[in-house]
């Protein structure tokens, strides 16, 4: 409840002012499937690609301020890239090939691996949007650690794109 209250500036003492509804079950929703989520994903990943490109160039040429501001653009779009994989890839294909154990578990390993990698690369976002860059021990850590996210993303979504996608299919 404490997350709620914060999300509507309410403090521990503020009463709601209205009666909840009564509890309605909800039946489950499906995820059907989209023969157009493969392009608009991997669309997806040439842009958030040529995002992070530019991030680098950017750096290397000592633009700062268009980094910091570039980089809140990257993670809120790579976190609605991934929101949109979570619930409408994954969870298709674990529907979808429930009954093929070893695809089952190459595509829970892929879910969780790739939200490790989002929580580095949303936690490299927020140490380098919010730096000054003031330093050049600032300015050296920034470019390693740019180098080392951007190796992550690239074979995981190279590794996403040749491995899984091809199971996304019609059932």
């Amino acid at each position: 409840m404490g997350f709620f209250r914060k999300m509507f500036g309410m403090d521990d003492t503020a009463q709601a002012t209205f009666a909840p509804a009564p509890f309605q079950p909800v039946a489950p929703s499906t995820i059907n499937y989209d023969p157009k989520l493969l392009e608009s994903l991997r669309a997806d990943h040439a842009r958030l690609g040529a995002m992070f490109q530019r991030i680098g160039m950017l750096g290397k040429s000592g633009e700062y301020a268009e980094v910091r501001s570039l980089l809140a653009h990257f993670k809120s779009s790579l976190q609605a890239h991934i929101l949109t994989e979570n619930v409408r890839f994954y969870t298709y294909l674990e529907k979808s090939l429930a009954g093929d154990a070893e695809n089952a578990r190459t595509i829970h390993e892929f879910r969780r691996d790739m939200n490790t990698i989002a929580r580095g690369v949303v936690n490299f976002v927020k140490t380098w949007q919010t730096s000054d860059f003031a330093t050049p021990a600032e300015r050296h850590q920034f470019e390693a650690d740019y180098a080392k996210v951007g190796e992550l993303l690239e074979q995981r979504l190279d590794s996403e794109e040749n491995s899984l996608y091809p199971l996304y299919q019609p059932y």
